[in-house]
């Protein structure tokens, strides 16, 4: 397929990443997976429905999947035990290869989740350390690992973990064995799967190290081969690095698109946003983040905004503004979901793939509209960032790429609005209708 795209005369180079329309799916919430793996080789084939699942995503315009986690694991994904075999709860490797064939038969790219900072209890490595103890080859596998100290499982030894979440056993990244085993699975996983990207669980608690040698493997398979962080907290200038990684999740864009409409401020999000993307000065001028509104590790944006009215103007920024745009499944129906005394169940519900949701299809088609205009927009894709004014309750920008201009007119109140300004010597005059988005 050319990858080159002409525009006004001359022939620019198309990158797929700023071309992608995200959809994210957590398989084993998604498919109605026990949350405990009972072990066993008896694999559901559950995977195979999202085949038919494709048929959707393309009418909300998706061309590229984040999926995960996707391998064999005790729970809930994260506790990762083998690193080159699906969960069984989900399948087995051929019933996703036929799952990623039919995906990029579709014009849709494959992201999967690397959770490499971490593994589960029943990982081989750290069973072998708890037989062997200290006589196991594996003991420098793992971080902070202590005989003289014991853990809450009793193992009669200490080993460092997420966030004192023992399930969750931290690797030694500066072992090149550990590392190793890791890059050969990527490379496996591009191999067998062709995927064309990698979303790095906790990036923040991996020594950079790991991530420079995995972009080197990774971009000699693959050229364009993208590396997005976990970032949650601070500054992401560290991570964003031409030897590391290509984008990280905006979290302060995720916090700043549901107050400001909660508040009927949209002074808070342009402040934010221009610090990020401002086409002087901005911290990420340039950069190409992941800019979402829920996961499944938050509250569902249904359920953080107060009005549902204003879940228009939630999409039409998520589209319109510096960053690839993503949709967390299911809620481009509106469904909601909390947090509950910080379990994530209700965040990741079943979805039946043979009895596709129907209601709210007037958000549906508000997305798939957004969809078809950032596919026929250059600018919202490849463009800069300007503010053009920020009223608190009336907001507008532009995005501009090789002189071609894109004008996005946000209106949080209930009241028609009518935008007018000079830009860049041409005149706008554009009504916008209360709670709703003018795009030009």
């Amino acid at each position: 397929m050319d990858n080159r795209m002409f525009l006004r005369g001359t022939v620019m180079e198309t990158k797929w990443i700023n071309e992608s329309m995200f959809y994210h799916i957590y398989p084993l919430g998604f498919f109605g997976c026990d949350m405990e793996n009972k072990g066993g080789d008896n694999e559901s084939h559950k995977i195979l429905k999202l085949i038919d699942y494709i048929p959707h995503m393309k009418y909300i315009g998706i061309n590229a999947l984040y999926i995960g986690p996707i391998f064999q694991s005790a729970t809930h994904g994260y506790d990762t035990t083998d690193y080159r075999r699906i969960d069984t709860r989900l399948g087995t490797n051929e019933d996703f290869k036929k799952v990623a064939q039919e995906l990029k038969k579709n014009d849709i790219k494959i992201v999967l989740d690397g959770v490499f900072n971490h593994v589960g209890r029943k990982f081989f490595a750290f069973e072998e350390v708890r037989k062997h103890r200290e006589g196991s080859q594996y003991c420098s596998w793992f971080s902070g690992l202590r005989f003289d100290f014991n853990n809450s499982y009793n193992d009669g030894f200490h080993y460092d973990s997420w966030e004192g979440h023992e399930l969750l056993v931290k690797l030694n990244m500066q072992n090149p064995d550990v590392r190793n085993h890791l890059l050969d699975a990527v490379e496996m996983w591009i191999d067998e799967w062709d995927i064309d990207g990698i979303r790095l669980d906790a990036a923040d608690c991996i020594d950079l190290q790991f991530f420079r040698e995995l972009k080197q493997r990774t971009t000699a398979k693959k050229s364009d081969f993208w590396l997005m962080g976990e970032i949650i907290n601070g500054e992401y200038t560290r991570w964003l690095q031409p030897d590391l990684l290509d984008s990280v999740t905006n979290y302060s864009l995720f916090n700043g698109i549901y107050n400001s409409l909660n508040s009927k401020n949209l002074c808070d999000i342009g402040y934010n946003v221009n610090r990020e993307f401002n086409n002087e000065w901005g911290l990420y001028k340039g950069k190409l983040l992941y800019n979402f509104v829920d996961n499944h590790d938050v509250n569902r944006v249904a359920s953080l905004i107060n009005d549902p009215k204003d879940l228009f103007n939630v999409y039409s920024i998520l589209y319109t503004l510096p960053g690839v745009p993503s949709i967390y499944y299911g809620s481009e129906w509106g469904i909601k979901g909390h947090k509950n005394d910080g379990g994530d169940i209700e965040l990741r519900p079943t979805i039946d793939v043979d009895n596709i949701p129907i209601e709210n299809q007037e958000l549906v088609d508000h997305i798939k509209k957004l969809a078809e205009i950032r596919k026929n927009s250059v600018p919202l894709k490849y463009g800069d960032y300007v503010q053009i004014s920020n009223e608190c309750l009336y907001w507008a920008f532009a995005r501009n790429f090789n002189g071609e201009t894109t004008v996005v007119c946000v209106n949080t109140d209930d009241n028609p609005h009518h935008f007018s300004f000079n830009y860049n010597g041409r005149q706008y005059d554009i009504d916008v209708n209360g709670r709703d988005t003018e795009i030009v």
